[in-house]
């Protein structure tokens, strides 16, 4: 059996991101609130610190979890959608958050 390393996607680490955020669902919040708040808690915490963050809570408290992970996806769905054609044909543009360091692989 080998082990096999798991990869999350893009959005999957910005869905962790907002889960271990302090903004909340009923806090009805615009796009620059999601962005702002997601980018605070990658820096706070890490890619890898938010998804422990993530774990814990569904280990806590799995129902509530799945509820706050499910507003998660779909709002990050909404907020950092991948480039490509919109509905009515325009090109959208990739989205950039202020205050992140922008990661590339370094060959050793």
């Amino acid at each position: 059996m080998q082990l096999q390393m798991y990869r999350s996607s893009t959005s999957a680490v910005w869905a962790d991101a907002l889960f271990a955020s302090m903004l909340q669902r009923s806090d009805e919040p615009s796009a620059g609130q999601v962005r702002e708040a997601a980018a605070a808690a990658m820096r706070a915490y890490g890619g890898r610190g938010c998804a422990e963050r993530v774990a814990q809570e569904f280990g806590d408290h799995p129902e509530a979890a799945v509820t706050r992970m499910r507003w998660a996806r779909g709002v990050v769905g909404e907020v950092f959608a991948a480039p490509g054609p919109a509905q009515d044909g325009r090109r959208r543009r990739p989205v950039c958050v202020p205050g992140l360091r922008r990661w590339r692989l370094v060959r050793r």
